[in-house]
């Protein structure tokens, strides 16, 4: 039995920061929730930049020195709920780039008073988008979903010949939980009525809400790594496993795995939405995840050399130092 340590600093389970951070943000402003893919010469970020309340992309040969962005999908207020677009997610299939993003109402923390929707969008080149409709492809419908949906993850599953999303839903300025849904074009979706990843009370570092999370199928198992949520202003990195990608998920036994830096570092009161990518020429994991000082958040990388991410290892004596 052992007592969780609220103030612990750092990374766990293996992960480590890179020297360098942040990677992304500076002169930028508010950069966050990102979505990374290979590349010919090495990656391509896809992250939500907020001054501009677009989605933008940078390219990388190495994951960690990045060209200035571009926006590739603005703003639309003519249609009603894409005052800001954000938090999307991207799919490279058939040699097109396939987007879902979410598109939100301005609203009001005290009242919870904005909306959140999935919009979808098709490009040859991940440049150029166009938007399938001026509609959304999925809103809120269950009563755990309140008025928002935002956050998707969409994964292809080849076998079955469908798209499966994980997506977060609940409070407009955070969501409360994670849910699932399938579709056999993308746009057309059957959704689980109840989350299927949800907080763990007695969880300290999750006990309000857990979300916004990636899902990555690795051997045998199904990965998701996600927020989980103290309160509304302190959140941490987590990780999670199932064998089918839908129920019995294992949280990791050190979780949270990424926690705030050093007071008055660029990620000294949280950390926020991880995406990860296995380099397997150099044997390691790479995640990119935004953190935050003072309300402005940046992007930065953490790295795990080795492909096993430790889920069996028994807890080191270590685990609470800082």
């Amino acid at each position: 039995m052992y007592v969780y340590d609220a103030l612990r600093l750092g990374c766990y389970a293996g992960w480590r920061r890179y020297e360098g951070n942040p990677v992304i943000g500076n002169e930028l402003g508010e950069c966050f929730d990102v979505f990374v893919l290979p590349d010919k010469e090495g990656y391509r970020m896809y992250f939500s930049w907020r001054s501009r309340k677009s989605i933008a992309v940078s390219f990388s040969k190495d994951g960690f020195s990045w060209d200035p962005p571009r926006i590739v999908l603005a703003p639309e207020a003519s249609t009603g709920w894409e005052d800001d677009v954000n938090r999307m997610c991207l799919l490279k299939k058939d040699g097109r780039y396939h987007m879902w993003y979410s598109g939100q109402t301005q609203g009001s923390l005290r009242d919870n008073s904005g909306t959140s929707r999935l919009g979808y969008a098709v490009s040859d080149d991940g440049l150029e988008w166009e938007r399938y409709s001026t509609r959304p492809v999925f809103e809120a419908e269950s009563e755990w979903e309140h008025q928002s949906v935002m956050c998707p993850h969409v994964l292809w599953d080849e076998e079955a010949g469908i798209y499966r999303m994980y997506y977060s839903a609940g409070g407009w300025f955070e969501p409360d939980a994670i849910g699932y849904a399938e579709s056999s074009d993308g746009i057309s979706w059957k959704r689980k009525p109840e989350p299927i990843f949800w907080p763990v009370y007695k969880n300290l570092w999750e006990r309000e809400r857990t979300t916004a999370c990636q899902v990555l199928r690795h051997g045998d198992w199904y990965y998701m790594f996600y927020i989980g949520f103290e309160d509304v202003h302190k959140a941490r990195v987590c990780f999670a496993r199932s064998r089918n990608g839908i129920d019995g998920w294992e949280r990791h036994p050190l979780n949270p795995i990424i926690c705030p830096g050093e007071a008055s570092a660029w990620d000294c009161e949280a950390m926020y939405k991880p995406f990860l990518v296995y380099e397997k020429e150099n044997r390691r994991w790479l995640m990119w995840v935004n953190g935050r000082r003072a309300f402005i958040e940046q992007i930065g990388v953490m790295i795990h050399d080795g492909e096993d991410l430790g889920f069996d290892d028994p807890i080191p004596k270590t685990r609470f130092e800082r």
